[in-house]
């Protein structure tokens, strides 16, 4: 454990499709890096987010749900999240109270820290998010049991969505961070580029703005940024993008009638890119037809899996 007056370190945030992994991660923040949709799987790809205070800078890793593959891009998600648990000095074991008697899903947590963390060897801090839906005797009861059957070097309840005992999460973590040093400059937030959070962003509002299986069936990619208000202020940026789809009734649906739908999706998705970036651009979507592109290798590593 680190005593010293300042730490540094990776934490990964572990848990099931809908826990709130990537909301937790934004209010930590204080700031939108992760999308965030009702929707479950939502979340892709690894996303990394960096909290600073004046005692310690934590890299935090958010990475899709545990769920069972059904496809081979289920199968890339879940090599990202066994990657990432590699990086990661401490583990953010999420789980979402629920309204079960149970309190909790006890078969998936069995499996989370029997199945995946155990054999990992890192230190655990199980968190149980959504504390707002349970009484504070629910919660004590909960942390018991988690604590008493799998033993975890901290239980916590919080509550991401209202933000509350979060002070306290990044206490109970500080310990487990082994280096005394910041890695990154205070103002950055995210190692990841700016074209990384803009197909995001897209995709966040794919997953809003059209229903049932559309959203999974959709990536976006990012065929050209080009940054032009630097040599002129006058001139957008100019983004260029695909928007990959597996059948064509499915590009029908993105396009709408007489493309209202996508004319919705573009100034929606064109909206938050402005705010992220603080200036104006220029975004075009094309939509692209790949035929079962979840469920091929080459066309899943071309889009970054």
């Amino acid at each position: 454990m680190n005593s010293s007056p300042f730490s540094c370190g990776f934490a990964i945030i572990i848990g099931p499709p809908n826990a709130g992994k990537s909301t937790l991660l934004n209010e930590l923040l204080d700031f939108k890096l992760s999308i965030v949709t009702p929707k479950p799987q939502t979340t892709r790809k690894k996303i990394t987010g960096i909290y600073h205070n004046e005692k310690c800078q934590i890299v935090f890793l958010d990475t899709p749900g545990i769920m069972k593959p059904q496809q081979k891009l289920h199968e890339s998600m879940l090599a990202i999240i066994r990657d990432t648990l590699k990086e990661a000095d401490v583990v953010i074991a999420l789980l979402p109270y629920s309204g079960t008697k149970d309190f909790i899903d006890r078969e998936f947590a069995e499996e989370l820290f029997s199945g995946w963390l155990k054999p990992s060897g890192k230190k655990i801090i199980a968190v149980l998010n959504k504390s707002d839906l349970v009484t504070a005797e629910r919660q004590l009861e909960a942390e018991a049991f988690v604590r008493n059957t799998w033993s975890p070097a901290a239980v916590l309840s919080v509550s991401a969505l209202k933000g509350s005992n979060l002070p306290q999460l990044i206490e109970t973590l500080r310990p487990f961070l082994p280096l005394n040093y910041p890695l990154y400059p205070e103002d950055t937030l995210s190692t990841a580029p700016e074209r990384f959070f803009v197909s995001e962003i897209i995709r966040e509002k794919i997953f809003l703005l059209y229903g049932r299986e559309v959203p999974y069936s959709t990536e976006v990619v990012i065929d050209e940024f080009r940054e032009q208000h630097e040599d002129d202020p006058t001139r957008k940026d100019l983004i260029r993008c695909s928007v990959i789809v597996e059948r064509e009734t499915q590009k029908q649906i993105l396009i709408g009638s007489k493309g209202a739908a996508l004319k919705k999706l573009g100034q929606s998705a064109r909206k938050d890119i402005e705010e992220m970036l603080g200036r104006p651009v220029f975004l075009e979507l094309f939509i692209k037809v790949r035929p079962d592109w979840r469920k091929k290798n080459n066309l899943l590593k071309s889009y970054g899996y």
